[in-house]
């Protein structure tokens, strides 16, 4: 199961800087888990979790091997692009394949590298490619919603059915709204997502500033702080010149030590990672041996059987039960063994909704 989010922005924000970082991190970690740059611009990388640390210390595991989350980087955008301007076309094509959108925005002063519209005002950069991906929209759904009408009108129950989802989507889009702001009941979204509106997609932006406010943040990334809290959005704050810095040194010891110097506890890596990671609506949980510690990605509100389906699809398919144990009571008690003595181990049946942090074992039928 793979998740990616696309780090989008105006040329020259630091985009690209910020995805050679994650995907050099990712490069530079490949001894520990399985490493793989699908494209020159796509690359997966390992969320961080230090609960994996601590189980396969405690298990004695051989190796860990984290869950992974893909970022993709896609070309920058100009205004015009939803008319084809620049690499428009392009552009739309790639960030309409993404689950979710990691927006890079300019937050520094730098009077070597040009702003593409003359001036720094990130919260004007975040309405301009909005507008943009709204247009893109708008152009969609209006050449769809007449051929679906007519669908309608002749009796077709599916297409009924997206007419009530794109007819709300369209007056919110010809208002000058994104498509996630429409309020639709949760049996609804399935189709919201099979349309492939950008503008549905949930949003973070990534405020980057220069080095010195890397830990604070600065007057305008507290400006996109408050307009993407006002969009029902989220924002994260790095300086890109670090993370590029920072990815180049191979020890963790180094890594810590640079960052302490900086008056840094994470990287914005790390943040952005996290945060990316909660966009998407997923939860990790593990798997806890001998030979390995395995964090797996599964989506909110998913029951157990699609977490085994995530291992492997015969676990799915000849789900039994699942042997559970929760974080908390593994780590109190210290062993497998242990959790099983205290009476804390589970078993739970094919409607168990996946908890953050459980630790799975899947008996199934072959």
């Amino acid at each position: 199961m793979g998740f990616n989010c696309g780090i989008v922005g105006l040329p020259n924000v630091g985009k690209s800087t910020l995805f050679n970082a994650l995907t050099e991190t990712a490069a530079a970690e490949a001894a520990n888990y399985p490493f793989c740059t699908i494209e020159p611009n796509v690359g997966r990388v390992a969320v961080p979790d230090a609960r994996l640390e601590v189980l396969a210390k405690l298990a004695g595991s051989q190796k860990t091997i984290p869950t992974q989350l893909e970022f993709v980087d896609i070309a920058g955008l100009v205004r015009g692009a939803s008319r084809g301007e620049g690499l428009g076309n392009k552009f739309l094509a790639h960030i309409r394949e993404v689950d979710a959108i990691a927006h890079v925005l300019r937050c520094f002063e730098d009077g070597n590298v040009t702003h593409v519209e003359g001036t720094i005002d990130p919260v004007r950069d975040a309405e301009t490619v909005e507008t943009e991906l709204m247009l893109a929209d708008l152009d969609s759904l209006e050449r769809r919603i007449l051929a679906t009408q007519k669908k309608a009108k002749g009796n077709d129950l599916e297409a009924k059915a997206q007419l009530a989802v794109m007819e709300p989507v369209l007056d919110a889009l010809r208002a000058g709204k994104s498509a996630r702001t429409v309020e639709l009941p949760h049996e609804q979204h399935k189709i919201l997502h099979a349309m492939g509106l950008i503008t549905s997609k949930p949003v973070l932006y990534v405020c980057n500033v220069e080095e010195s406010a890397a830990g604070t943040g600065n007057a305008y990334s507290a400006k996109v702080a408050e307009f993407a809290k006002s969009q029902g959005n989220s924002s994260v704050v790095i300086s890109a010149a670090i993370e590029a810095e920072v990815s180049q040194l191979g020890d963790e010891a180094e890594k810590k030590e640079f960052l302490e110097t900086l008056g840094l506890a994470e990287t914005g890596l790390a943040r952005v990672i996290h945060s990316g990671y909660g966009l998407l609506g997923l939860l990790t949980f593990f798997t806890v041996g001998p030979k390995e510690a395995h964090a797996w990605t599964v989506e909110k509100n998913s029951k157990a059987p699609q977490a085994a389906g995530v291992i492997h699809s015969d676990f799915e398919k000849g789900f039994i039960r699942a042997e559970t144990i929760a974080y908390a009571d593994f780590v109190a008690a210290g062993s497998e063994a242990a959790v099983k003595e205290a009476g804390k181990m589970r078993l739970e049946g094919s409607d168990y909704l996946v908890q953050d942090g459980d630790i799975f074992h899947f008996r199934f039928k072959a």
